[in-house]
């Protein structure tokens, strides 16, 4: 008797991207920021730090943060949508 093997493929279907990449040379001066927080529990100290950093050191006027209500789960259609729209550059990160 042989038995049966299911394989899912993880990956998401390819379809438009919601925003465009960021050009290379970006100038970050006066610019708002946004992270895509993944719930992990380190994420929030990383992203504490990366706000300073890019502040300070390159300019950047305002850094918003959004947390997802679980790792597991892509963001709400709202947070992406309020994000590009409220700011310049959109980072999605992980904290593990």
């Amino acid at each position: 008797m042989t038995a049966t093997i299911r394989l899912y493929d993880p990956t998401a279907p390819r379809g438009e991207a919601a925003a465009k990449p960021a050009q290379r040379g970006l100038n970050l001066s006066g610019a708002v920021v946004g992270f895509i927080d993944n719930a992990k529990p380190n994420f929030r100290h990383l992203v504490d730090d990366l706000a300073e950093l890019l502040q300070s050191r390159y300019g950047v006027a305002r850094v918003v943060k959004q947390r997802k209500t679980s790792a597991s789960i892509p963001a709400d259609p709202a947070v992406i949508t309020a994000l590009s729209g409220e700011c310049d550059v959109v980072i999605a990160g992980s904290g593990d």
